[in-house]
């Protein structure tokens, strides 16, 4: 069984209430609901949120939802604690709870590559197409192994260009953009929660760098469709005009 999980909090520094932000008629959170629903590759979909107020609307909705610890000190943590209600599900995907514009393709390509046995942990990146996201420590780079497996994430631009002028980075194509959204197998998540922070996690805030601390490996599948999240009044905004269009 492919268990998708949904972390939606209410507490947002950037915008408040996000989850149930207005887009073109639907809120958020159910946008996000309504396109992973809409993938065949995935067996069951819920939320998990820690507040009274998003669990009673996507009740309302007619969507499945769990209620989770507040406590939890990431998206990681509680999506382990839902996924521990389906001890049915084989492979848990992670999908955040801004991302309204998730294809399907998407999904299935971190819960494809787990017909390797090999492979515990996925997720996706994207070419950089832009200069300024390329130099955004916003915007967070990776970079693999011939086998397809994460090397190093950075909020820095990674590989450094020795002999290019940093102007000229971007027309090289040799960047890639994580995309924030992970599949595990049921068991190596509950792993991933028992581990204690690490200093490069620390230094960079990605908690992905304490797996690869850890010695997990994670699979990064590439993908030619962007990550469009939700995190500010304004891209609230954009998202609805591109609703509207």
């Amino acid at each position: 069984m492919v268990l998708a999980v949904i972390p939606a909090r209410y507490a947002s520094t950037r915008l408040p209430g996000k989850p149930l932000a207005d887009l073109a008629g639907q809120s958020l959170i159910q946008r996000v609901y309504g396109a992973v629903s809409g993938c065949t590759i995935v067996d069951r979909v819920i939320v998990a949120t820690d507040d009274d107020r998003i669990f009673r609307h996507v009740e309302s909705f007619g969507g499945s939802v769990v209620m989770t610890s507040p406590d939890h000190p990431s998206g990681t943590d509680r999506v382990a604690e839902a996924a521990r209600q389906f001890p049915e599900a084989e492979i848990v995907v992670n999908v955040q709870g801004d991302e309204p514009f998730i294809e399907p393709a998407q999904i299935a390509g971190v819960v494809e590559p787990f017909r390797d046995a090999g492979i515990a942990i996925c997720t996706l990146a994207t070419p950089v197409r832009d200069e300024h996201a390329l130099l955004s420590p916003n915007v967070v780079k990776v970079v693999r192994d011939a086998e397809g497996r994460a090397l190093y994430f950075s909020r820095h631009a990674i590989p450094y260009l020795r002999d290019v002028p940093v102007g000229r980075w971007i027309d090289q194509g040799k960047h890639l953009q994580h995309l924030g959204l992970y599949a595990y197998r049921a068991g190596t998540l509950q792993q991933l929660t028992e581990l204690a922070p690490a200093p490069l996690e620390a230094d960079e805030a990605l908690e992905q760098l304490r797996w690869l601390s850890a010695g997990f490996g994670i699979h990064v599948g590439l993908t030619d469709l962007p990550s469009i999240g939700i995190d500010t009044p304004a891209d609230l905004a954009a998202a609805v005009r591109r609703f509207s269009e």
